[in-house]
């Protein structure tokens, strides 16, 4: 970092740790039943991105998947042993609303246990697969509570077509009465009353850098708050095996600026201060 921004909000963050495969945009063009069968990336991936960070010595919360963490126990050691958090991201990458409460507590319970066995240190935080924690199902805040996780980050206060919240604070909040528990919204700039997206993503790929940053810059001034920002393993990766059977929306969406995600996202690390979830937050 240089001397310039040393007087910066400290941001958050986050890697989801899941493969091409297991994506929300394929979920109906790819079988959960062929996972096993298909050419794993997410190590190789992780280890870039573990790389990346080291260049700029950040610390990162990842998110991860109980799948992952079944198949690459070593992978989630690493995390942890590079100074990361580690967390949760549920077992296997499904929707919170497409599950019922007793399904819900298995999958937090389950996932939450193999990555303290694989990676020896407590998981404190989770978030949903593609944000699947909204108005209607805010009952899944309970469970994890109850579960003994400390924040969720499963909310996105924005309309689309696939999840939001608009009604959500933009910031992090309590969701329940007399307990220290957090939700912790994905950041958006306030514009006119509107909130737009500025914590990573596809938004992050698809708009011209120095949009994404003066976003987050005002988050940090304006706002006076920290950003939480997120990316996935996948999104740096332009050679992973194409899905030419899905449809155009989805093809769009998740193949668009994948070539030049890896060179903007080390112009973040540069411009802005980054750390963990937990140490930021908790």
């Amino acid at each position: 970092m240089t001397d310039q921004n040393k007087n910066q909000k400290t941001n958050a963050m986050t890697v989801d740790v899941e493969d091409y495969f297991q994506v929300g945009a394929f979920e109906n063009d790819i079988s959960r039943d062929d996972w096993d069968d298909l050419p794993c990336r997410v190590e190789q991936n992780v280890h870039r991105i573990l790389a990346m960070f080291d260049d700029f010595d950040v610390k990162a919360t990842f998110f991860t998947l109980g799948w992952v963490a079944q198949r690459y126990p070593a992978l989630v050691r690493e995390i942890v042993d590079n100074g990361h958090e580690l967390a949760s991201h549920g077992m296997s990458h499904r929707r919170v609303s497409d599950q019922n409460a007793e399904e819900f507590r298995a999958d937090i319970s389950a996932s939450k246990k193999l990555l303290e066995d694989v990676g020896g240190v407590a998981v404190k935080g989770y978030r949903a697969a593609s944000f699947s924690i909204g108005e209607d199902n805010l009952w899944a805040l309970n469970e994890l509570a109850e579960a003994g996780f400390d924040y969720s980050s499963s909310i996105y206060p924005i309309k689309h077509d696939h999840y939001g919240m608009p009604s959500a604070p933009r910031f992090a909040f309590r969701p329940i009465k007399d307990q220290n528990f957090l939700e912790m919204p994905v950041t958006t700039v306030d514009v006119m009353g509107r909130k737009i997206p500025c914590g990573g993503g596809g938004y992050f790929r698809l708009l011209p850098y120095q949009i994404s940053k003066m976003a987050m810059k005002r988050v940090n001034k304006k706002d006076k708050q920290a950003c939480i920002f997120y990316f996935h393993p996948w999104e740096i990766d332009p050679g992973q095996p194409k899905q030419e059977q899905a449809g155009l929306k989805s093809r769009f969406r998740h193949y668009t600026n994948l070539q030049v995600m890896e060179d903007k996202l080390r112009k973040a690390l540069g411009d802005f201060e980054w750390d963990r979830m937990d140490k930021i937050f908790l």
